[in-house]
């Protein structure tokens, strides 16, 4: 089955924000909203969290950007390890959606490894740079696991069951923080071809991610009903970047985890047109992925189990095997 190259219209729709303010004394509420929101839509922001705060993201984002405006010889000290899920790639990541790489660079880090080679050098990040991102994930990873919780209670499961399968000092872990640059393209009009990122599936669990207003363009379609579907609906929704908010998409594991209850959609971002802010966009995201040896499987037995290592295996050779022709 070859992956569709239709691109439905844009449709201005609403995408949920759900307040995590006082979290704890709320947690009922928040979590029928967010149970809601991952039955019927997939995507959602979040907002008013404690931890991380508006000034901690932005602490990020600086980062990010002095780490990718070194030359590319220091960032390419690091080069990405695609097996590892580490490392730095420029313009090298080619959709199976597209066919074309997408318009960006990323550097990818896991906390479990922060202390050897699969992070930048102190060339290219200082130390007490590594030591923000790495609270940086200490924090996001606590808050995915209060989210995750939801979900884990949702479905019949003990409270801590998706905390315990993502522990992120073990040696299989495969949680990973995802800085990324898309370049800045003012007075290019790309082909309706290129992408900034091609539409796509995370394979992750749940994805936390972080923008910054004024620096648009990523989409979500629904219309996916099974985690191994490539179906889209009738129309993409722009989802408005907002600095402090959090979007927080479902990923295919959790659909298959879940037996299809959550929905994980695809996504894209477009490249802007010559008039739009066609300057410089970064975000960050965090992909909560199980550790390689826990098991998937649904409460309801929809899909054999299979180990997280395994999941993402097949879930590659799925989507990489439906490449445009």
């Amino acid at each position: 089955m070859a992956i569709s190259t239709s691109s439905p219209a844009v449709k201005q729709r609403p995408i949920r924000k759900i307040s995590v303010h006082n979290f704890k004394e709320r947690r009922e509420e928040i979590a029928r909203q967010i149970i809601d929101a991952a039955e019927k839509d997939g995507f959602f922001a979040i907002k008013g969290q404690e931890s991380p705060s508006p000034k901690e993201i932005e602490e990020v984002f600086q980062i990010s950007k002095r780490f990718f405006a070194l030359p590319d010889d220091i960032k390419a000290q690091t080069p990405l390890k695609k097996a590892e899920n580490a490392g730095w790639e420029c313009r090298s990541q080619i959709r199976p959606s597209t066919g074309t790489p997408d318009q960006k660079q990323s550097i990818q880090l896991q906390y479990h490894r922060r202390n050897d080679n699969s992070w930048p050098t102190d060339e290219a990040l200082l130390a007490e740079d590594k030591a923000t991102l790495c609270r940086f994930m200490e924090k996001t990873h606590a808050l995915s696991q209060e989210i995750l919780s939801i979900f884990a209670e949702a479905l019949g499961f003990p409270s801590d069951h998706f905390a315990k399968a993502h522990q992120v000092t073990l040696p299989d872990a495969q949680s990973t923080l995802r800085l990324l640059h898309y370049h800045d393209i003012t007075g290019t009009q790309y082909p309706a071809s290129y992408w900034r990122a091609g539409a796509h599936t995370d394979f992750d669990c749940m994805t936390m991610l972080f923008q910054r207003t004024g620096e648009d363009g990523l989409e979500v379609c629904p219309g996916r009903e099974a985690h191994t579907s490539f179906a889209r609906g009738d129309a993409w929704t722009p989802i408005e970047p907002i600095t402090g908010e959090i979007v927080c998409n479902i990923g295919d594991m959790l659909m298959a985890w879940s037996d299809d209850r959550f929905k994980s959609l695809f996504h894209r971002v477009r490249c802007p047109k010559i008039g739009e802010n066609q300057r410089d966009r970064y975000s960050i995201a965090y992909f909560n992925q199980a550790n390689k040896n826990v098991v998937v499987q649904g409460p309801r037995g929809k899909y054999p189990p299979m180990t997280a290592h395994e999941y993402i295996l097949s879930a590659l050779q799925r989507n990489f095997s439906q490449l445009k022709t």
